[in-house]
C-alpha cells in the first residue's frame, strides 16, 4: 500500500513538472512569435529591416552612415535622434512603435494591411489636428491630401509615416503637436482624404502666407486657397 502511495505521488510530481514545462514552452513560443511579428532591430542586428531603417533615416536626414544592413553605433544614434524628435522613448531600439512611426511593417503579420490602414488614418489625423485644426473642413482634408500626394510622388518618401516624419517637413512634428490626440473632425478628414477626396487639387505643398518665411515657397504654382492656407505644386 505504501509503495502504491509513493508511486502515485511520484506520478503527480511528474505530471506537475510536465505541466510547468508546457507552460514555459508556450510562453516562450508566444514571445518569439510577437518578436517575429512586430520586429525588433537593435545594436548588432543585421538584415533587410535594418536596411529599411537606414534607408529611411538617411533620406530624412537623421543618418549619415552607409546603408549596409548592419545596426551599428551610427544607426543607434540616428534612431535615438528620430525617437527624440517624434516623442518616442529614445533607447536606440527600433521596436514596434518606432518601426510604425517609420512606416515599416513586418509582412509576417497576417493582419498587417488592416493595422497599416488604421495606423495611417490615426497618424494622418494627428497631423491634420496639429497643422490645421480651426481651418475649414475642406482645408483639413486638403492638408491630409497633400501628405497622400507626396506619398505618390517620387520626390518624397513612399509611406504616410515617411512623409510626415521627413525631417523639417511639418511644423506639427517639430513642435510636438503631432503627439496630440486628434478630434473626430480630424479623423474624418484623414479618412476622407484616404478615400480619395482631394480639395488641394493635387498639391504637394501648402503654407500660411501670414507666417511663411521662405521666398521659395511663393514660387510654387498655386492650386487653391482654403482658409489660411495656400496649396501649391
Amino acid at each position: 500500500m505504501l509503495n502504491k502511495i509513493k508511486a502515485m505521488t511520484k506520478q503527480r510530481k511528474l505530471m506537475a513538472l510536465l505541466l510547468i514545462l508546457s507552460i514555459i514552452a508556450y510562453l516562450s513560443y508566444n514571445i518569439f512569435l510577437r518578436e517575429e511579428t512586430y520586429g525588433l532591430s537593435k545594436y548588432g542586428s543585421r538584415g533587410n529591416e535594418v536596411t529599411q531603417i537606414q534607408t529611411k533615416l538617411k533620406r530624412w536626414g537623421y543618418y549619415t552612415g552607409s546603408v549596409d544592413g548592419i545596426y551599428g553605433s551610427k544607426t543607434v544614434a540616428a534612431v535615438k535622434w528620430f525617437q527624440r524628435k517624434n516623442g518616442l522613448t529614445a533607447d536606440g531600439i527600433a521596436g514596434p512603435k518606432t518601426l510604425a512611426a517609420m512606416g515599416i511593417y513586418n509582412s509576417s503579420n497576417s493582419g498587417s494591411s488592416t493595422t497599416n490602414s488604421s495606423t495611417d488614418v490615426n497618424l494622418l489625423a494627428r497631423l491634420v489636428y496639429g497643422e490645421a485644426r480651426g481651418e475649414p473642413y475642406s482645408g483639413q482634408v486638403a492638408v491630409a491630401a497633400v501628405v497622400l500626394n507626396r506619398v505618390k510622388s517620387s520626390s518624397f518618401p513612399n509611406t504616410v509615416a515617411g512623409v510626415i516624419y521627413q525631417s523639417g517637413a511639418f511644423d506639427a512634428v517639430r513642435d510636438g503637436q503631432i503627439n496630440m490626440s486628434p478630434n473626430s473632425t480630424a479623423i474624418k478628414a484623414a479618412q476622407d482624404a484616404i478615400n480619395g477626396w482631394d480639395p488641394s487639387y493635387g498639391a504637394i505643398y501648402y503654407f500660411n502666407p501670414n507666417t511663411a518665411t521662405s521666398k521659395w515657397i511663393w514660387s510654387r504654382p498655386l492650386t487653391v486657397v482654403i482658409g489660411n492656407h495656400r496649396f501649391c505644386k
